[in-house]
């Protein structure tokens, strides 16, 4: 049996593939501290509330029939008006129901969007997608219909106090050729929490203009929802910009619910993209949010509840690592949104890939950083230095994870030492 072009490209077993293949696996496995995945924390008091709402919504009969009914292409009606209504209202945004599409969670949004603005195009010529601040997010990195798809820039490092760092983008050596179809950028950024300022969104947002390309931007962690994000940041939409947003980081990655908010031409695309591809989005995660949009409790959790929550942990597993592990063995990029932290282990005798398999033999799962870098240029050792850790699990777990990590690290020096 073979397989199309596509087939051959589509059933490799990637970066992506691997990491839900471990989070599958370490659900399962009793005793293995998941520091690796991206599910969201179960936040107690998120949970009550989804509890109590799904039973009010069946009682009254809104859950039998978001469950009994297809929706349109472009998914949802009420939740694409009550959404627009509520981005007007809190952001001032020119926006109606006409520039929202709804998709089977944002991997799906990010596959249409990737393929719809580059590879092969009818005149003969092709795009690339341009990630401005490597790393960025790895469910990315294999979306692209056609091969080398992508192109990355490599990141200025600034070194700060107590043993963290924070990449900016390095507009000197930032190139947007003819080749460029699409600019994307995350913010919060998986894997680092790293939050690009308002002048650097402002000057991507120009340059996108300049060269008449669209730009991407993934809130799946943003304002105004979830709202998983510590630094000051003014959130960005204009006809020019792709916002991509999400309810899994509310506490509902079960409902795949993507939300794509775009100029209209570009949501009718995606509303016949859906059509073909999977005849509608679902319904059950867009009745949810339109109820927490009417009861007015959408963008009160999230700023009250949700935010909070994320901030007192990553404060907690910050002071877990520096009890295990020095600044001389690990710098930490600074945390300003998302669910993870970035570590870099400047000094690692070993790669952070044959660190990962070390610490899998321990029942302890991260991701190795070079995941992380798709379409660089040329190779760059830092890549191999830098692992991404979840900081959602229990403070007890993440101990018992963050001091496996500190003995295999010391076990790598160790070794080399003796050499």
């Amino acid at each position: 049996m073979t397989f199309s072009a596509f087939g051959d490209k589509f059933t490799r077993y990637t970066g992506i593939t691997r990491l839900m293949d471990d989070l599958n696996e370490g659900l399962r496995t009793p005793g293995a501290v998941m520091l690796g995945g991206g599910n969201p924390a179960q936040i107690p008091a998120m949970k009550a509330y989804f509890q109590q709402l799904l039973g009010e919504m069946l009682e009254e009969g809104k859950l039998t029939e978001a469950l009994c009914n297809y929706d349109g292409p472009q998914g949802k009606d009420v939740l694409r008006h009550s959404l627009a209504k509520l981005l007007s209202k809190e952001l001032g945004w020119e926006v109606d129901a006409k520039n929202i599409a709804l998709t089977n969670g944002s991997q799906s949004a990010f596959f249409y969007l990737f393929n719809l603005f580059a590879g092969q195009r009818a005149d003969g010529t092709s795009r690339k997608v341009l990630f401005p601040l490597a790393p960025e997010y790895l469910g990315y990195a294999d979306a692209g219909l056609d091969e080398d798809l992508f192109v990355s820039a490599k990141p200025n490092i600034e070194l700060l106090p107590e043993g963290q760092f924070k990449y900016h983008v390095d507009f000197d050596h930032l190139h947007i050729g003819e080749d460029i179809g699409l600019i994307c950028v995350s913010r919060p950024t998986n894997p680092t929490g790293n939050v690009i300022t308002d002048e650097e969104l402002i000057r991507l947002d120009a340059l996108a203009q300049q060269h008449n390309v669209p730009l991407l931007i993934d809130n799946a962690y943003g304002v105004p929802f979830p709202g998983i994000i510590f630094s000051e940041a003014t959130p960005l939409w204009n006809a020019n910009t792709i916002l991509c947003m999400s309810l899994s980081k509310l506490g509902l990655p079960g409902s795949r619910c993507g939300i794509v908010i775009a100029d209209e031409k570009i949501i009718t695309a995606i509303t016949n993209m859906n059509g073909i591809i999977s005849l509608s989005p679902g319904s059950t995660g867009p009745a949810i949010a339109n109820e927490m949009i009417e009861r007015g409790d959408l963008l009160r959790l999230s700023e009250d509840v949700i935010k909070p929550f994320y901030l007192q942990r990553v404060k907690q597993t910050i002071a877990t690592l520096r009890r295990y592990l020095p600044e001389d063995r690990c710098l930490i990029h600074k945390p300003e949104g998302a669910i993870f932290l970035w570590l870099w282990f400047k000094d690692l005798p070993i790669s952070t890939e044959i660190l990962y398999q070390r610490l899998k033999q321990r029942g302890v799962l991260m991701v190795p950083g070079h995941y992380f870098f798709p379409g660089l240029e040329h190779p760059w050792p830092h890549t191999h230095q830098c692992m991404r850790m979840n900081y959602v699990p229990d403070e007890a777990l993440i101990e018992q994870g963050v001091k496996v990590l500190a003995e295999e690290i010391e076990r790598a020096h160790n070794e080399h030492a003796a050499k």
